[in-house]
Order: C-alpha cells, then sequence, then structure tokens
C-alpha cells in the first residue's frame, strides 16, 4: 500500500487562496492530500500553527503567499520568508527533515502553477515517508519508573 501523506496548507486570503480556487473552477486536478487554511496574509502565519500542524499528524505544511513585492499589506511576505526560514532551522534541530515545510509564491492567476506546487510537495513528502512525530517508544520493563520506597 502507497503511503498518502496529510497535508496542510496555510494560504493567503489575497493571492494563493484565489489561485486554489482557479484551479478548482478550471477543474486542475492535485492531489486531496491537501487541507488548506486561508489566512489574510502569510505574514500573520505564526511559526506554531506549522508546528502544531506537524504535531498533531500533518506530514508536511505548505506555506503560500503573494508574490515578493505584491503583498496587500506591503512587506508581510518578506515577514513569512524569514520566519520560514528560521522554522525550517528550527525543525532541523528537532531532528525532522526541513523539506516538510515549503514555502511558495502564487498569485491569484496562477492556478495551474499552485496545482503543480501541491503535485510536486505531495510527492517529495510520499518520497520522505510518514512523519511519525507522536510515535513513541514502548515502555519496556527496566525502562519502568521505580516504586517509592517508604
Amino acid at each position: 500500500m502507497t503511503f498518502e501523506p496529510v497535508l496542510i496548507g496555510f494560504t493567503c486570503n489575497w493571492c494563493s487562496y484565489r489561485a486554489a480556487d482557479l484551479a478548482g473552477t478550471s477543474r486542475t486536478k492535485y492531489p486531496p492530500n491537501i487541507r488548506l487554511v486561508r489566512l489574510m496574509c502569510s505574514g500573520r502565519l505564526d511559526p506554531t500553527f506549522v508546528l502544531k500542524a506537524l504535531a498533531e499528524g500533518a506530514d508536511g505544511v505548505l506555506i503560500t503567499g503573494c508574490h515578493p513585492g505584491e503583498c496587500h499589506y506591503l512587506e508581510q511576505n518578506y515577514k513569512a520568508l524569514r520566519r520560514y526560514h528560521l522554522l525550517r532551522r528550527t525543525l532541523q534541530s528537532l531532528g525532522i527533515e526541513a523539506e516538510r515545510v515549503k514555502l511558495v509564491w502564487a498569485s491569484a492567476s496562477e492556478g495551474l502553477q499552485l496545482a503543480e506546487a501541491i503535485r510536486q510537495f505531495t510527492e517529495e513528502i510520499r518520497a520522505l515517508g510518514p512523519l511519525r512525530w507522536n510515535a513513541r517508544p514502548e515502555l519496556r520493563s527496566e525502562d519502568a519508573p521505580l516504586e517509592a520506597v517508604p
């Protein structure tokens, strides 16, 4: 059985969410593995949202926003880019592949490009395999806590 990754996509309301909508209305197919979450701006994405998504079962997170220089909130996508790089370093320090988080720029008219980015990201995560961040090793009897001595 082929591993089917669970992906979360945080999308900018003004550009990439509309690109996803355009992909849908154009009947452009892309993997159903992704669940899109609309944000007003990619610059408003709190990195803890990404960590929470991964901790609660997502195998990868796609962050999408307006192209640099085209943000409706002036320079917030540059803020998203800085946070993205810090987030990738944080994941690496936690022993998680940085490739599980990806940043894509997509304007409202780029539905085909966004669909292709989602297809490509799905394949990249499929190749990495499941994250299993919450998988805990079974407690062996020799690892059991000692009984309190009265």
